[in-house]
């Protein structure tokens, strides 16, 4: 099947989240699957840097509304998968974070620069299309290409279906009313069975109305977000599409995510010679300043520091883990107010907590190598990549029973099949319990190494979800 990927990111080049490693994984997955899959995405200027000869193929035009004329480049990612360029310097020749401006707050045109986004994937799935490539399915991808399927539906020539992907449906895309002329969308389109929700336009109402298929990136979160709890306005919308939306696990680069060859480790290591974590763990240590200290159990963190991820409950009793004694290292950055208490409390225990504000990859990778333990304790979490990593790693993780986390990961209590530690309410009460239970298991080696054993087991490429989206797109 001719499969067209349409993203506002990809890694390596543009990630700010899970969306960046599916778009840069699975597009290779379902080529080795013996499928055409190319990827659109915006020539940022970490992509123009990386591919300078990329050589312009097409000029969509007559877009509608406000939407310019972009060029569209072609390009081939080094693992062979065909990049679609769409080139438009006045909206995408901007540093840093591909939604926000230098002072953190969103681009006040994101409509436009997303709306061509979208126009563009549905223009190549359409009649007017001047490429000598046809996609059958356009598989869009969180807010930022949810207009591709509402494209397809009011404007003629439609030859593609449509795939909606959420990634995380707390970003909507929200934008004014106004904003339906700039796009070039008709009168028709607002309303309750259009784009428009509670007034405004939505990117995301819009995938979710007219995407012929709805996926989410694991089953707990598709059945979860039917739900008025987590369904962040959604909801009905959902359940009325219920028919149409599957929930289908992420899965993880296991080339890029190896302990046996990681580069950037102390020492590499694997389930059958595990011996190399212990050195990871003395390397991490002495790398943060902790107090070398075989005999404490590492906890570790590397996410987004905000509510969402549950770090306001560890902050808050933090201190007493670090008392049970145990170490704790922390990497992420997020909200000012749980930034500063982390950056606190390191200051306070420097011996046993570690912090570093912002984002290292080859530290996300120590950490994983290094710690004994790793925290997940989401509110809500839609796949979770980092259990996955930590299992792979034998880092048990010890996780908060929402969406993929409850997917992946399988409470020691499960004396057959368990790989990790999991917990049910929101509370610091219940996040402090699950941690003394997993520090008490460290505590025993037999019953840890069996745990490590099974985490190390579980298959967490992308082979498996790129079967199930084979499914969907043959459904289609």
């Amino acid at each position: 099947m001719k499969i067209l990927f349409a993203t506002s990111e990809i890694a390596p080049w543009v990630k700010t989240g899970g969306l960046g490693d599916v778009a840069g994984a699975l597009p290779a997955a379902l080529r080795a699957g013996g499928h055409d899959v190319r990827v659109l995405v915006p020539a940022y200027p970490a992509l123009l840097k990386s591919f300078p000869g990329a050589a312009e193929i097409a000029r969509p035009h007559w877009l509608g509304g406000l939407l310019p004329t972009p060029g569209l480049r072609e390009a081939v990612a080094p693992d062979g998968t065909p990049l679609l360029l769409l080139d438009y310097a006045p909206y995408f020749a901007r540093a840093g974070n591909p939604y926000l401006g230098p002072e953190g707050r969103d681009w006040l045109d994101n409509h436009l620069r997303f709306g061509l986004l979208s126009r563009v994937a549905a223009w190549i799935g359409s009649e007017a299309s001047t490429l000598d490539w046809q996609p059958d399915v356009i598989h869009c991808h969180d807010w930022q290409t949810g207009l591709a399927p509402a494209y397809l539906n009011y404007l003629p020539g439609r030859l593609a279906k449509s795939l909606f992907t959420v990634h995380n449906l707390a970003f909507q895309g929200l934008f004014d009313h106004a904003s339906l002329f700039e796009l070039g969308l008709p009168d028709a389109a607002w309303g309750m069975h259009g784009v428009e929700f509670y007034g405004y336009l939505s990117f995301l109402k819009a995938g979710l109305q007219h995407a012929d298929s709805i996926s989410t990136v694991s089953p707990s979160y598709a059945r979860e977000i039917q739900t008025d709890e987590e369904g962040m306005g959604m909801a009905g919308l959902l359940r009325h599409r219920s028919g149409q939306l599957s929930g289908i696990l992420n899965g993880i680069d296991t080339t890029l995510w190896n302990p046996a060859t990681d580069p950037h480790l102390e020492r590499t290591y694997s389930a059958r010679h595990p011996e190399g974590k212990a050195a990871n763990k003395a390397a991490l240590q002495a790398q943060l300043g902790l107090e070398p200290r075989p005999d404490l159990p590492l906890l570790a963190v590397v996410s987004r520091l905000t509510e969402q991820k549950g770090l306001d409950l560890l902050l808050d009793m933090a201190p007493q883990i670090l008392k049970t004694p145990a170490q704790l290292v922390v990497l992420g950055s997020g909200g000012p107010a749980l930034e500063h208490g982390f950056t606190a409390l390191a200051h306070k225990h420097k011996s046993r907590c570690a912090v570093t504000i912002g984002f290292d990859e080859a530290l996300a990778h120590r950490i994983e190598a290094g710690a004994d333990i790793f925290l997940m304790p989401s509110r809500f979490e839609p796949c979770g990549l980092n259990q996955m990593y930590s299992l792979r790693y034998g880092t048990p993780p010890l996780v908060r029973a929402t969406g993929g986390l409850a997917d992946t990961v399988i409470d020691a209590a499960d004396t057959r099949h368990g790989n990790g530690f999991v917990f049910a309410p929101a509370t610091t009460e219940a996040l402090l319990q699950a941690v003394q239970r997993a520090i008490a298991a460290w505590h025993d080696p037999v019953r840890w190494r069996s745990l490590q054993k099974r985490g190390m087991a579980r298959d967490s490429s992308w082979e498996g979800a790129a079967r199930h989206y084979a499914a969907l797109y043959a459904s289609l």
